[in-house]
């Protein structure tokens, strides 16, 4: 990516001095009382006045519902507005938790947690934080995509801005009337390209909504600091057009220079209002428009594209896990991508990256290990003109072939992954032919959601005789293998995991699925930013977070055959994803906060957020 962005990077300004007393390891004082080292402070819940009484339990930034004391009730006019039974967060966690298990659709599931955000913030992210594998696809993929769907239908409150093609001129006015003033994050969408279903318009802002609620509860980032946006430009969804339920406009989609000028009034507005630092993940845009607007964007402004960067970034760690299976260096092995997207290119592009770092080769060698078919067949020379532009750097010479079952055959790749959306890709036919000359091929079905997946876990299994070394974009359900049924590891609470199938052969092949997931990556990400200060995304950041995920696996696990660590210790994850992004900030010279702190881990875990109660004065 480094190479197609034309090497865009600006120079580091505006340093920032940062007092390095206020709070453990080198962090900043946190006025909001929000972040891990001042869990213990007081704190005082006011916005323009102190809240209390009914204001206070209708706030979801300071209600604790039964978890009010006695003095905390007197003090705040709360007696006899609640039941006179003191309930602890942490019993609160197990009521809702029990709620939520009730619910046998996983829609239902995902409104009752978005009810309970608008009600309780802190309960909100704490039982997502403590039942983070069994709500990560209630909240995000795969049930956020049927939420966006009925998007119309299930909203309740709105959850961020909206911005459309009315606020043409008054962007920075819209941005002014967001309550918080402090924003670290946001997460932008125009709803073109929702995960594999298509535009969706405004009913996309599920996407960001989701993100930043992982950004908070797996990355630490302050929920006061995040915000969602939808640029609501018009759908080409007819079906949208003629629902009486849609928010959107209803109009066809603007395109040319009316977009673009909409786009740079929010890139400057978001500047304007926010700052240098703000970072900006553009989320789920068309091919189209996503290339371009990470390449115009990314030296001008702290920003990154999570369906290119991020989504590279956990296949790429995920690959290099293998290698200790599958024997060699990354660069022993041939890539054969189904979908040349934004998400293939992108995974494409950092792979040739770090073998071109690791073999010290060019970057134009190391892009000829890597193969790519798309909708009319496999990429090559000959048909150079007629390609997108992000395509071109992956034409090579070579005789073309129909399709990914007639490239599999004549390139004999090692590793077969598949970003293209298109269900059933992976077919009975390609598995057996890339198992055929690969002891153990590795599989990568990263399409979400779960029914766009390339393959399932059972099919990668069955058709690869139990040698293949299989992720996915999205969880699956336990698998019937050779007459034997196996349900996923279980998390700490005792309730199935989706995050990895363990399967063993009488051969003493271990088999085993792990759901691939840019969560591991972008909540690391924006908080190594965030802690150093970044004011540019450089590839180098997204290679050392690949680097450290890698790192995470233990030995133990490795000889298990995972490909990514328990989704349960995300947070810490993310904590040295973090220090490692944020140490290549500096190194860059990208960093404004200054001084660096001593202990970069030590310090990315002091300024997570925590969501534990808070004693009110």
């Amino acid at each position: 990516m480094e190479s197609q962005l034309n090497e865009i990077r600006a120079t580091p300004q505006g340093l920032d001095k940062e007092d390095s007393s206020a709070t453990p390891h080198g962090g900043i004082k946190d006025r909001y009382g929000e972040d891990t080292a001042s869990e213990n402070q007081m704190v005082t819940p006011w916005v323009r006045m102190v809240a209390s009484g009914v204001e206070l339990l209708r706030d979801p930034r300071f209600n604790k519902g039964l978890a009010f004391t006695e003095d905390e009730r007197d003090h705040h006019y709360l007696r006899g507005l609640l039941p006179p039974v003191h309930m602890s967060q942490e019993l609160q966690v197990q009521r809702i938790m029990h709620n939520i298990r009730q619910c046998e659709d996983p829609l239902d599931k995902y409104v009752a947690l978005m009810e309970l955000q608008e009600r309780n913030e802190r309960l909100f992210y704490k039982v997502l934080v403590d039942h983070v594998t069994e709500l990560l696809p209630v909240v995000y993929t795969p049930t956020v995509g049927e939420a966006c769907q009925k998007y119309g239908i299930i909203f309740r409150r709105p959850h961020g801005l909206y911005i459309s093609l009315k606020d043409r001129g008054r962007v920075l006015d819209v941005l002014k009337n967001w309550p918080e003033t402090s924003v670290q994050v946001i997460v932008v969408t125009d709803g073109e390209r929702i995960l594999g279903l298509g535009d969706l318009g405004l009913q996309g802002m599920g996407i960001p909504v989701g993100k930043l609620a992982l950004y908070t509860a797996l990355g630490g980032i302050r929920p006061s600091a995040c915000l969602p946006i939808t640029i609501d430009v018009g759908t080409n969804n007819e079906e949208l057009m003629n629902d009486p339920m849609y928010l959107g406009l209803r109009q066809k989609r603007v395109t040319g220079q009316a977009y673009d000028d909409l786009i740079e009034e929010f890139m400057t507005s978001v500047k304007q209002a926010y700052g240098e630092k703000v970072l900006v993940q553009f989320e789920d845009f068309a091919n189209h428009n996503a290339f371009r607007l990470l390449a115009k964007y990314a030296s001008t402004h702290l920003t990154f594209n999570d369906d290119i960067q991020g989504t590279a970034a956990v296949a790429l760690a995920g690959v290099v896990a293998a290698l200790p299976l599958t024997g060699g260096t990354l660069a022993d092995h041939k890539f054969l991508f189904n979908g040349a997207g934004e998400a293939g290119t992108g995974i494409a592009e950092i792979i040739a990256l770090e073998v071109s770092k690791q073999g010290k080769i060019t970057l134009d060698e190391a892009r000829k290990k890597i193969w790519m078919v798309d909708s009319k067949g496999l990429i090559v020379k000959s048909r150079f003109e007629s390609l997108a532009q992000f395509k071109k750097d992956y034409a090579h010479e070579h005789k073309e072939c129909k399709d990914l079952l007639e490239a599999t055959k004549a390139l004999k790749p090692s590793v077969l992954i598949g970003t293209s959306g298109q269900r059933g890709t992976f077919t009975k036919e390609v598995l057996e032919a890339v198992a055929s000359f690969n002891k153990r091929p590795i599989i990568l079905a990263l399409s979400n959601p779960t029914s766009k997946s390339e393959c399932t876990a059972q099919e990668a299994y069955t058709h690869t005789e139990g040698r293949g070394i299989f992720a996915s974009g999205s969880p699956f359900d336990p698998v019937e293998y050779k007459g034997k049924t196996f349900t996923p590891g279980q998390s700490v609470d005792g309730e199935s995991r989706p995050g990895s199938l363990t399967i063993s052969d009488e051969r003493g092949f271990g088999i085993f699925a792990f759901q691939s997931n840019n969560a591991y990556i972008f909540p690391g990400v924006g908080l190594g930013c965030i802690i150093s200060g970044a004011i540019r995304v450089h590839d180098d950041m997204f290679l050392a977070a690949s680097v450290a995920l890698g790192k995470i696996l233990t030995k133990e696990q490795l000889d298990q055959g995972m490909l990514y660590p328990p989704l349960e210790n995300i947070r810490d994850i993310s904590a040295h994803i973090a220090a490692s992004v944020a140490e290549k900030a500096y190194t860059l010279g990208l960093a404004t906060r200054l001084p660096q702190p001593a202990d970069l881990l030590e310090y990315a875990y002091s300024c997570m957020y925590s969501p534990a109660y808070r004693s009110y004065r």
